[in-house]
């Protein structure tokens, strides 16, 4: 019933900027954080930004300063604004939610979405 889905993404020129986001429907109590992530073929996916509930954020040392974690006023859809794109960052950009639903607590996770940074 719960669902998380993905948009934005495509091809961008090196220096340029994109926006993603990511919405959370269904029948859930509570989003305690959110995340995006990124994975390449043959690496390992890593967290590229996260933010609680409590506005706490963290990001990855190679996108500190160009990329941006920011939640909509409902709250239940966030958004990873890219600045700067280099051509290594990309990669399978996955966006996850921490969510409360009735007693259990879930990570879920977007399908993915391809962001291609070349000239």
């Amino acid at each position: 019933q719960v669902q998380v889905v993905q948009s934005g993404g495509g091809l961008v020129q090196p220096g340029g900027s994109l926006r993603i986001s990511c919405t959370v429907s269904g029948s859930v109590d509570k989003i305690s954080s959110r995340g995006w992530y990124r994975q390449t073929p043959g690496k390992q996916r890593e967290l590229v930004a996260r933010i609680t509930g409590r506005g706490r954020t963290v990001y990855a040392d190679s996108v500190k300063g160009r990329f941006t974690i920011s939640t909509s006023d409902a709250r239940n859809t966030f958004y990873l604004d890219m600045n700067n794109l280099q051509p290594e960052d990309t990669a399978v950009y996955f966006c996850n939610a921490g969510v409360l639903i009735q007693r259990g607590d879930f990570d879920l996770w977007g399908q993915g979405t391809q962001v291609t940074v070349s000239s």
